[in-house]
């Protein structure tokens, strides 16, 4: 989360929260800040006319936004049958256990910690919900962690952190390494060519209606601000603040924390591959 700009396909103007799909809703929780922009998108998920729903990132522990969850499932006429974490970040499971006591839900993860229940998650999963679909996909890059889950019916991918609605994320370095994420974004790249995905349901910010465009911008920007972290190497900017300061000028100081996050990653990259010494 560390540029600001406006992505390929995004709405002008407006706040994340309600339908944004035939079978996804998002409850916006109140955690807004730099790093988490309007807040932590809480997806509900659900087949039409179908009485079970599986929730995506129940978001920080805030009994609040909890119960507001579990609110506008039952309202939809819906019970929360599973819950999913797109990543172990705590805007997205820190909530995960008091929900899954709230909604009698095990919690699926990658991350053997944050499951409750037997079953994890695991690339080439399908879950299988009330007739609904939902397909892992690894992404690790941003965390090591980090899943996205494919929803064919929608055409659309629910990303967490790995695409945001509004701006870029962040390579959480050391657990978060850049060859990872780009990977992770050819990924979902050849989602949108091969498979259809049309919308991104992003963890935070807007949804996103040229899923293609955004991760060729994602693609395209890293590759950018790679090139530049080298050239500033080469000029003698050495340390991982210089480089911050030197090619995140223009960003928010308030984000150089985790831009400096990102340039360790780079900064690995760019040894592993031999471009510096």
């Amino acid at each position: 989360m560390t540029d600001a700009a406006a992505l390929p396909g995004q709405p002008r103007g407006g706040v994340p929260g309600g339908p944004a799909t035939a079978r996804a809703t998002c409850v916006l929780a109140p955690n807004a800040s730099p790093m988490t922009l309007d807040g932590t998108n809480t997806w509900i998920v659900a087949e039409p006319d179908s009485p079970r729903a599986v929730v995506i990132d129940p978001g920080p522990l805030d009994e609040g936004h909890l119960a507001a969850v579990v609110d506008t499932a039952e309202r939809a006429g819906l019970r929360v049958a599973l819950t999913l974490l797109t990543h172990g970040h705590p805007d997205h499971a820190a909530g995960a256990a008091r929900f899954a006591e709230l909604t009698g839900t095990n919690v699926r993860a990658l991350d053997p910690a944050l499951r409750l229940g037997d079953e994890g998650l695991a690339a080439g999963d399908v879950i299988t919900v009330g007739g609904l679909e939902l397909r892992v996909v690894p992404t690790p890059g941003h965390t090591a962690d980090s899943l996205c889950f494919h929803l064919p019916a929608d055409a659309a991918v629910l990303t967490g952190d790995t695409v945001l609605g509004r701006g870029t994320t962040v390579v959480a370095h050391p657990d978060g390494r850049l060859g990872d994420y780009l990977d992770s974004l050819r990924r979902l790249q050849s989602l949108t060519v091969d498979d259809g995905v049309a919308t991104v349901l992003p963890g935070h910010g807007p949804v996103l209606e040229d899923a293609q465009g955004a991760v060729e911008y994602y693609l395209a920007h890293r590759a950018t601000r790679l090139a530049q972290v080298e050239t500033a190497v080469e000029n003698g900017h050495r340390t991982p603040s210089d480089v911050v300061a030197h090619v995140y000028a223009d960003v928010d100081r308030t984000l150089w924390p985790a831009a400096e996050l990102s340039v360790r990653a780079q900064l690995e990259y760019l040894e592993e591959h031999g471009l510096i010494t």
